[in-house]
């Protein structure tokens, strides 16, 4: 008998492998997040950083720590957080391991906004005004949550079908690829220069800016899909038995992918495409905790984990320093994505 977790009203079945998933990623994330923070010309032990962290430290660590080096990770965790609830999201409301904002279309959506407000900014790479702080995190949030209505409306047939869904997310993806392209083509030289630097998916020169948007968009759309993680259960049965149980199905699935995107779309935004985090963190969650569907929260901690990992490893390991993080995780999952295309193949033969 599984122990149940109460509040008020609402009560959730406490499932002790998934929650130790949860514990131990969590724990490998602060370690990770520490030693990313220690790594610098100024190295600085894990302890000091954590003590550091709780308030210690000497001036000149809180300085370096605070100022340099804090933003990059928190920024990491942030974005991984939200790229893993978004995949995890997408995943099961569609019931195919291939669904992912990656895949779907939504990243090329928030690419859209961003890169359009990046070139469109005045000239020499300068942006101001509402293209400030907020203007590339809300031109990005606008273009995923387009791309995301776009999905939904072009892949409802008297539901949602997720191979359709798939078919109709890699149509977007090229079209929006394809946008984003053309944006750069027409930009000033400058600003195309730094909306290229953004389009690999890169930590290395996040600032403050970048963790205030982030972390609110990820404060604000995430208790909801938490909230309705029930619902998501509920939508693994199929449409007829998820009506019998109550649910509004239409409408708890079109929330369901408005969230995703937004999620996936204010990560964008933040740290450009950091691709097959979205994509592979559910599955590994799911493997881990031996579930039925991809685990909400474990998806988020699994993301945030994978994210600062792959930032970690590319300052530290040699042959690879300086590379930015979307394209060490692009070139992890790719061999992933491949895979999971064939294993899909195969259970559609079976």
């Amino acid at each position: 008998m599984k122990p149940v977790f109460r509040a008020g009203p609402v009560a959730w079945r406490v499932r002790p492998r998934a929650l130790a998933v949860v514990l131990t990623a969590a724990a490998a994330l602060v370690v990770v997040a520490a030693l990313n923070i220690g790594k610098g010309s100024s190295p600085i032990g894990v302890l000091d950083v954590l003590e550091t962290l709780l308030g210690g430290g000497t001036a000149r660590e809180r300085g370096i720590i605070f100022d340099l080096r804090l933003p990059r990770t928190l920024t990491g965790v942030a974005v991984g957080a939200a790229l893993g609830l978004s995949g995890a999201v997408f995943q099961s409301v569609a019931r195919n391991p291939l669904a992912g904002p990656d895949v779907l279309g939504i990243t090329w959506g928030a690419g859209v906004g961003a890169v359009g407000v990046i070139v469109m900014s005045g000239s020499g790479g300068q942006v101001s005004g509402l293209t400030g702080a907020l203007g590339v995190p809300l031109a990005g949030l606008a273009g995923g949550l387009l791309a995301g209505v776009l999905l939904y409306a072009l892949s409802w047939r008297r539901g949602i079908d997720g191979y359709r869904m798939v078919l109709v997310g890699i149509g977007l993806s090229a079209v929006g690829a394809n946008l984003v392209y053309w944006l750069l083509t027409i930009g000033d030289v400058d600003n195309a220069a730094r909306a290229t630097t953004w389009i690999v998916g890169s930590l290395a020169d996040v600032g403050w800016e970048s963790v205030g948007p982030v972390l609110l968009g990820l404060l604000l759309l995430a208790p909801p899909v938490l909230f309705l993680g029930r619902t998501i259960g509920g939508l693994q049965y199929g449409d007829d038995t998820a009506r019998g149980l109550g649910i509004r199905v239409d409408a708890a699935r079109g929330a369901l992918l408005l969230l995703a995107a937004g999620l996936a779309a204010v990560a964008t935004a933040a740290a450009g495409p950091i691709t097959f985090v979205a994509l592979a963190t559910p599955q590994i969650a799911l493997r881990l905790a031996k579930s039925a569907q991809p685990p909400l929260v474990g998806s988020m901690v699994l993301g945030a984990l994978l994210t600062v990992s792959a930032d970690f490893v590319v300052r530290l390991a040699p042959g690879v320093s300086g590379l930015p993080v979307g394209v060490l995780t692009a070139i992890l999952g790719a061999p992933y994505l491949i895979f999971l295309f064939i294993r899909s193949a195969k259970g559609a033969r079976a």
